[in-house]
């Protein structure tokens, strides 16, 4: 199975998790996605990948400008992306008070995407440089944001992707503003080095088309960050309202590390978070952000094949002593249907010779969370035990066949020497009912 694993100890933002994908590709693939995205339409973009060295690892750092220059060259360059703020930068030699309604790109990852209602105080000597950016201070609504990434000339599918994604963004300044979706606007002057990283990343998901996407736990910074509403805490509120359900930690490192647009990229493509899978690696790529820390400041991305026949599952278990068959037969049902992949009780001898049941379930380490809630919720369980364990299985499909009693679907295993197949239960069931025939009878006539 071709696999995507993305290594994420300085967190994500949208410019390092293109690059790193940008460097899966050869170099003819390299050259084309370059040409791909300057000729997308995305007003006055043009995005370079430049070579870029940190803690002595060499990838890539993305640069994308608008209208010529640079993201995180002007005054536009945040240290946050959360709400209205104001920050000093150490290679300023001014101060900027901004204002704003909107989500944007951290100067860790120099990475935008604003929303609107910016006021700048600056220095006699940029006023002129202030002054060639007003024009550029329209407000987009979500509708119009649609419109842009419906005109680009990139597939109907990616298209798609990246309007999801921004759907994850507006839906997280939302909630954290307590406005409608509707009254979300994003800031024109950033709008467009969002779209370019979005649709590269989307554009790359496309092109290397993986059958499975994971990614470590999200490293999201920690500290807090200096805005004109006070001081919030690292993860900004909407990081935090998108990274929901999603394994996050605060490291050493002081700063945000994860930045909203890296959030919602995350949270539309990864569909399991935890620990590498087992992989033959074929590719590795690194992106860049923009600062120095300590630490290599870049998301690593890993592209091999995974062994069919083998997942990591997570196997919770607990003792039970003081709950009726029916609640467990109805636990049973809830746990099937929160996703587990097995439930089953082992009847047991408890303490003080107590007659029990050992309540054993198995589930994907991208659901465990919910399973345990449930066995909670629906258990007079005080206690659950976590073990990880490695399932091999059969490679499993389900044919349907044309029969004399209609369509039949029939059940096929393969895997390690060995070949199985059964008919569907429920449908041999349904037939026996129709006909009065005994299932034995319909299993013995359908095998003539």
């Amino acid at each position: 199975m071709k696999t995507l694993f993305l290594d994420l100890p300085m967190g994500a933002a949208g410019d390092m998790l293109s690059a790193a994908l940008y460097e899966l590709l050869n170099d003819e693939e390299k050259r084309s996605f370059i040409e791909e995205i300057n000729a997308a339409g995305i007003p006055g973009v043009k995005v370079v990948a430049e070579k870029s060295i940190k803690c002595g690892i060499t990838g890539t750092h993305f640069s994308v400008t608008v209208d010529g220059m640079e993201e995180g060259s002007d005054e536009h360059s945040h240290e946050h992306e959360e709400y209205e703020h104001t920050h000093d930068h150490d290679h300023m030699e001014h101060e900027h008070s901004h204002d704003h309604d909107h989500h944007h790109e951290s100067d860790h990852h120099h990475e935008h995407d604003h929303h609107h209602e910016h006021s700048h105080e600056h220095e006699a000597d940029h006023h002129h440089h202030d002054h060639e950016h007003s024009a550029h201070h329209h407000h987009s609504s979500m509708a119009e944001i649609e419109s842009i990434i419906n005109s680009l000339k990139i597939p109907e599918s990616v298209k798609k992707d990246v309007i999801e994604v921004y759907k994850l963004i507006a839906a997280a300044e939302s909630n954290a503003h307590g406005i409608p979706v509707t009254d979300i606007h994003f800031h024109e002057v950033g709008t467009m080095d969002a779209i370019a990283d979005i649709t590269a990343v989307c554009l790359l998901m496309n092109k290397i088309a993986a059958n499975k996407i994971c990614a470590s736990a999200v490293n999201v910074g920690s500290g807090h960050v200096h805005c004109a509403h006070g001081i919030l805490p690292v993860p900004a509120p909407a990081t935090a309202f998108i990274l929901k359900e999603v394994p996050i930690y605060s490291g050493h490192i002081s700063g945000e590390l994860c930045t909203p647009t890296g959030a919602a990229l995350l949270k539309h493509f990864v569909t399991s978070f935890g620990n590498m899978p087992q992989l033959k690696i074929n590719a590795i790529g690194y992106g860049m952000g923009k600062k120095d820390f300590e630490a290599a400041n870049c998301v690593r991305a890993i592209l091999g094949q995974a062994d069919d026949s083998l997942e990591q599952v997570v196997e919770f278990t607990c003792n039970l002593d003081d709950i009726s068959a029916e609640r467990i037969a109805f636990a049973m049902e809830e746990l099937f249907a929160a996703g587990a992949i097995e439930a089953y009780t082992i009847p047991v001898t408890m303490k003080k010779s107590r007659p029990g049941n050992l309540l054993c379930v198995m589930c994907r380490e991208s659901n465990k969370e919910k399973i345990l809630s449930t066995i909670f919720k629906h258990t007079t369980t005080l206690g659950v035990r976590e073990n990880i364990s490695k399932r091999y299985f059969l490679d499993r499909k389900i044919e349907t066949v044309k029969t004399e009693f209609g369509d039949v679907r029939i059940k096929k295993a393969e895997g390690y020497g060995v070949k199985r197949a059964k008919y569907e239960y429920e449908d041999l069931a349904a037939i026996a009912r129709k006909t009065g025939l005994s299932i034995e009878e319909i299993t013995a006539k359908l095998n003539q």
